[in-house]
């Protein structure tokens, strides 16, 4: 299966797991528009990144600066993961009790992969949207493994680029709808400047 292409439904009705995408902080904080993807109540939902692409999944490499724990009887964790792009924020609960007990685990400041599902949530129709990133795995890494994962997703953030200005995929013809004020080239120099940041 190709790293682009949604996966798609089995026969029997069930869903393969989606790939995890790569995307930098910056981006997906901007992100505005929440679907799902057919009507089963199994059916995946995305999240359509401003440069045309959906992401159900997303896998990101940085520093965790920060976490708490949050509440008595159902208890949570949140915390703060930063990229050479800006802040991710993630959380894990007790329906992700395996990637609770990762995080609960770990020491800040540490560099840490992150694969999990990111959600778009609105507090009132007057407050902004956030993103947030229900964690499903947290480990400890290195800094080599980050700056690899910064080369990797500048590269694909530069790919998804190209593609938007001349594609007419389904998603990203919605991605120009509803990011109408959005310019795909911000996220060019946003991604040069991690690469930047990045030193061999």
């Amino acid at each position: 299966m190709s790293a682009t292409a949604p996966d798609m439904g089995r026969r029997d009705g069930s869903f393969e797991r989606e790939p995890a995408r790569r995307v930098f902080a910056s981006e997906l904080r901007e992100c505005r528009y929440q679907f799902k993807d057919g009507e089963d109540e199994k059916s995946p939902t995305f999240v359509l990144l401003p440069t045309g692409e959906r992401s159900n999944r997303i896998f990101i490499v940085g520093t965790l600066t920060e976490k708490t724990r949050q509440g008595e009887q159902n208890i949570f964790y949140r915390g703060r993961v930063i990229d050479p792009t800006g802040t991710f924020f993630i959380m894990a609960g007790s329906y992700q009790p395996e990637a609770m007990q990762q995080l609960a685990k770990i020491e800040t400041p540490a560099f840490v992969a992150v694969i999990g599902k990111a959600s778009i949530y609105q507090k009132d129709p007057a407050s902004a949207p956030l993103v947030s990133v229900r964690v499903e795995s947290i480990s400890v890494v290195d800094k080599e493994t980050r700056d690899i994962w910064t080369l990797d997703t500048a590269a694909r953030t530069l790919d998804r680029i190209d593609a938007f200005a001349t594609g007419t995929s389904p998603d990203i013809l919605k991605a120009k709808e509803q990011y109408p004020t959005v310019d795909p080239s911000v996220f060019r120099k946003i991604a040069y400047d991690a690469l930047a940041q990045i030193k061999m």
